[in-house]
């Protein structure tokens, strides 16, 4: 059975809700280590006044007996703190009340999912829209990327994420081991590993709020110890590139992502572009360089995976755009909503684990098993084909 999960819940409702199926039996949760992952979503300068409200621990309610998997779907809960505010607003129960008792909200906010959403479910209050599709939901995606992540790491493979733009301030490129990169980013209130670039991000962060804007930026996620041949070249949706592709594209307000050098390809000779093909007894195959992000025809290649993705601006902004009121169809500011000026931070966080859960999901394809000590059998048995090919 392929994994999967779906998930439920509004942002300001009493909580969000995914079921994974999938997971294998006899896996050890580290509860400490998914909590630590959801408060890592939470971190990052420039998030607004929510994440002092919210402290995320993800509550497990299935699938899950003495700290091990038992081959069930797991049930995990998000709970909203600040639902206690929001009780009557949200409440599943009809209320009386005036529009603006309800909070309904009228006016469509310019990148949202207002109005579109209005449009598409013939909804007249776009609460019912933008609780939805709120970033809010993120929070719960990363803890079953955090699942997924924790069974990776059981077979030594490492995920990192970076920063490497906001607005008009880019990192520096850097060739740091992977340890050291998971710990200077973590260190790093913009998820950098460049001190000096932390504080220019951080100004430019300040001087973006206080001009009631907002900015995006671009987002890097680096996994390490993969073996050769997840995903497949045989169908187009087999490959495992453009699944991450698809994930990452899913996260809210990311507008774009590239494998390895990715768009820098496009003006480039085939000469500078393409990894060459080494052998040696210690290593086995490999590439000489990692221009395409540790893949090849849909396939990883050994090599470590590269993916970028740029998040735009938040489009909620305290300096409102212009927009039209549904019911009078007469031009109006738009709605403004709690938001953030800068999460690209967070967004950083976001899609490592989005990025996670694609390739457990590729690599439980390959090794399938229906406990941790068939897939490791599996795991183990392909490793010795490799070496002997």
């Amino acid at each position: 059975m392929s994994l999967r999960y779906l998930t439920a819940g509004e942002t300001h409702g009493p909580q969000l809700t995914a079921i994974i199926e999938g997971l294998p039996s006899n896996m050890r949760i580290d509860f400490e280590a998914l909590n630590f992952q959801l408060h890592r979503r939470q971190k990052g300068y420039g998030r607004g006044r929510r994440m002092q409200i919210e402290k995320d621990t993800a509550q497990i309610v299935g699938g899950v007996r003495h700290g091990y998997t038992t081959g069930a779907p797991v049930a995990l809960v998000v709970e909203n703190k600040d639902f206690t505010h929001w009780r009557n607003i949200m409440n599943v129960e009809p209320i009386e009340g005036s529009d603006e008792e309800k909070r309904r909200v009228f006016r469509p906010r310019p990148g949202h999912a207002d109005l579109n959403g209005g449009l598409k479910y013939n909804l007249k209050d776009l609460r019912n829209v933008l609780e939805r599709s709120s970033a809010r939901e993120t929070a719960v995606r990363v803890a079953c990327g955090a699942i997924a992540r924790q069974f990776l790491e059981q077979f030594g493979i490492k995920i990192a994420g970076q920063v490497i733009r906001i607005g008009e301030i880019e990192a520096p490129p850097h060739n740091l081991p992977i340890d050291e990169l998971i710990e200077r980013t973590e260190a790093s209130s913009v998820r950098v590993v460049d001190p000096e670039t932390e504080k220019k991000m951080e100004a430019y962060i300040d001087q973006i709020k206080k001009e009631g804007d907002s900015i995006g930026g671009i987002v890097e996620c680096i996994i390490e110890g993969l073996p050769v041949g997840l995903g497949s070249h045989v169908q187009y949706d087999r490959k495992l590139d453009g699944r991450i592709a698809q994930g990452v594209m899913s996260i809210n307000a990311f507008k774009g992502v590239e494998v390895g050098i990715g768009f820098e390809a496009g003006r480039l000779r085939g000469s500078q572009v393409h990894d060459e093909i080494m052998y040696n007894e210690e290593r086995g195959y490999h590439r000489a360089t990692n221009r395409l992000g540790g893949f090849e025809g849909g396939m990883t290649n050994g090599m470590p995976i590269v993916v970028r993705g740029v998040m735009k601006p938040i489009p909620t902004l305290y300096k409102p755009l212009q927009s039209v009121d549904i019911d009078t169809k007469e031009p109006f500011t738009a709605q403004v909503e709690r938001s953030d000026a800068c999460a690209v931070p967070a967004a950083s966080v976001v899609m490592e684990h989005v990025v996670t859960w694609e390739v457990a999901k590729a690599f439980l394809e390959k090794f399938g098993g229906d406990s941790m000590e068939e897939i490791r059998a599996n795991y183990e048995n392909y490793l010795s084909q490799l070496e002997n090919y």
